[in-house]
């Protein structure tokens, strides 16, 4: 169902950019003072397909009660990020005053009007108000079908809403929206027949819309009323079962690394034994009569190709590690709360932009250590490797968003602001870190040196080829957090507020250790089949995890979401491939640094003269 985007006025584009930029205001949490009788002001948000959580159109799309002049509230870049399209209302609510069927408006709805609404009704269409940062969230209408031959199928509109406040003191508690013991008015085909006793003629229907507000006294106090909203079930919950799930995936992950760690100790343990067993020779005398990993000492530092997309890999994976990072921190520490629309995305893009010199700095100075000439070109990869998948993946959904009116289509002047964000603070944190990389790199510590002459690798084994190891390496890794991972899905494409961090934050530091584990391990087979071209290997074992991501978000749109139609199904595939491309980057950062490190213990171990 499209709606067009231009009978919403220009200026929330304008006033939404304006005060964007005000990101640290998505932080604060200070309670609204009401006196009794004063005016509580509702604002209508937003409208959409009740399984489509992405697709999402301005209230005032709809054929609704509207006001001469829309006056849009002023967001945060968070908020537009997310979609939000606040506007002020016709619904008049004053603090601890109740109302009993007010009037709103009377509509003659023509019959092009009635047959959107009840399009819309035909898709589940759900609304969303806002009301003291509550999110207050209701069906458009009613439908029903009963029999089979007979086949019934009825069609109502809601035209009265009970809003129901409770409040604690001087402030807002919580606040929903309830049609009980209201009748729909039936939108029939052509719209054609009398309705409750209002006028119909002529192709047209007159329906008038009324409102009540009851407002409640509560004992929870207003720092903890976010629990109060958490509660709340309009959208289906499905995290109850979340302790015992992934205390059963710790355990299966602790008992994981406890077989590979101690397998690989002892395993390294006999190596140590009788590769240092009368030793009388020095570096270059170790591949005399010999085999393993040890004999390919001289090649093992041999520097891989394409060193610049490597470095660039590894930055960039560095950086999304501590971007994911002090998100966490932040989350545990109480900067994001369902009251607090689009906070967590307004934190992603701050912490993007900062922690590019992240990504520049561990580039450039690992491409310098071995030897990497165009410190330039690596800088400009590093900082686009990301940055250019994005923004075309971005382009492609912004563009269907715009073309169906949706509300998740980014106004042009918020482009322009994320785009000023990261070229005048992105990318030259970028080229800062990268230069401060490049003079502060020391030289590449190798225990071996490494001869012109590369050693010849022997015929592998199927089980040691890159596929094998890519699908071992990422699998495990995955399978570590395929339960959070639903809980993350049913977060980001679902209705649910995800408030565990604590588990989080355990969850992906035991993604990061079965990461270098199993990196570690496959990097020490690899080795012990003479191939010594781990570098890449290492990157992509663990790297793989990515696919397996994507794969699951397949599965997950197939057999866990109710999820259709063009654009909600664009969104979804875009981003989740941008998803599995940052885990694929993170993972296959860490089990490279993993890899290096273990490769440089086991050969500085070895007794050398």
């Amino acid at each position: 169902m499209h709606r067009g985007p231009g009978r919403v006025s220009g200026g929330c584009q304008r006033t939404m950019a304006l005060h964007s930029v005000l990101i640290l205001f998505l932080f604060s949490g200070w309670a609204v003072g009401y006196k009794q009788g004063d005016n509580v002001t509702l604002y209508v948000n937003k409208v959409g397909p009740y399984h489509n959580p992405q697709e999402t159109y301005h209230y005032y799309t709809l054929p609704v009660c509207r006001p001469e002049k829309v006056h849009h509230k002023s967001l945060s870049l968070g908020e537009v990020l997310d979609g939000d399209r606040m506007a002020e209302s016709l619904y008049h609510i004053r603090f601890r005053e109740n109302v009993e069927k007010k009037t709103l408006c009377q509509l003659t709805l023509s019959e092009k009007q009635v047959d959107e609404l009840r399009e819309a009704i035909e898709e589940l269409y759900y609304f969303e108000f806002v009301l003291d940062d509550i999110p207050i969230w209701g069906f458009v209408g009613y439908i029903e079908e009963s029999g089979f031959l007979p086949h019934s199928h009825k069609v109502g509109l809601w035209t009265h809403l009970d809003f129901n406040i409770e409040y604690n003191g001087d402030s807002v508690i919580f606040a929903n929206v309830s049609v009980k013991d209201v009748k729909p008015v039936p939108l029939e085909e052509g719209a054609g027949a009398a309705v409750g006793g209002v006028g119909v003629g002529g192709g047209s229907l007159t329906v008038t819309h009324t409102y009540s507000v009851h407002w409640f006294e509560s004992t929870l106090v207003y720092s903890r009323r976010a629990e109060r909203l958490r509660d709340y079930s309009f959208f289906p919950k499905t995290l109850e079962i979340h302790w015992l799930s992934i205390i059963n995936s710790l355990v299966l992950v602790v008992l994981l690394l406890g077989f590979v760690i101690i397998i690989l100790m002892r395993v390294l343990k006999n190596d140590f034994a009788r590769y240092n067993v009368e030793e009388e020779g020095g570096c270059d005398d170790l591949d005399q009569g010999d085999n393993g990993w040890k004999i390919i000492h001289t090649d093992v530092f041999r520097f891989p190709p394409f060193k610049s997309l490597l470095c660039a890999v590894l930055g960039v994976g560095a950086q999304f590690l501590t971007l994911a990072t002090a998100i966490i921190f932040m989350a545990l520490l109480g900067m994001f709360n369902v009251h607090r629309h689009g906070a967590i995305n307004s934190a992603a893009i701050v912490l993007y932009a900062l922690t590019s010199c992240v990504s520049g700095y561990v580039s450039c100075s690992f491409y310098t250590q071995i030897n990497g000439q165009r410190w330039v070109w690596n800088i400009i990869l590093t900082s686009s490797l990301f940055s250019a998948p994005l923004f075309l993946t971005w382009s492609v959904v912004n563009s269907i968003h715009w073309w169906s009116g949706s509300t998740q289509a980014l106004p042009a002047t918020t482009v322009l602001l994320l785009l000023g964000a990261w070229l005048l603070v992105g990318f030259p944190l970028t080229i800062i870190g990268g230069i401060v990389g490049k003079n502060r790199a020391g030289s590449f510590q190798a225990p071996c040196r490494t001869r012109n002459i590369p050693r010849q690798i022997p015929t592998q084994p199927w089980y040691k080829h890159t596929i094998v190891h890519m699908a071992i390496g990422g699998f495990l890794p995955f399978s570590a957090i395929s339960v959070e991972l639903y809980y993350i899905f049913a977060t980001v494409w679902g209705r649910e507020h995800y408030t565990l961090y604590g588990i989080l934050l355990c969850v992906f530091a035991i993604l990061l250790s079965v990461g270098a584990c199993i990196s570690v391990a496959l990097t020490y087979f690899l080795l012990s089949g003479e191939d010594y071209r781990w570098w890449w290997r290492s990157v992509l074992s663990t790297g793989s995890t990515g696919i397996f991501i994507f794969v699951y978000s397949v599965f997950y749109y197939r057999n866990r979401s109710s999820m259709s139609g063009l654009v909600q199904s664009t969104e979804f595939f875009g981003y989740s491939l941008l998803t599995a491309m940052v885990f694929s980057l993170m993972l296959g950062s860490v089990s490279f640094w993993a890899s290096l490190a273990f490769i440089r213990y086991i050969y500085r171990s070895l007794k050398m003269d």
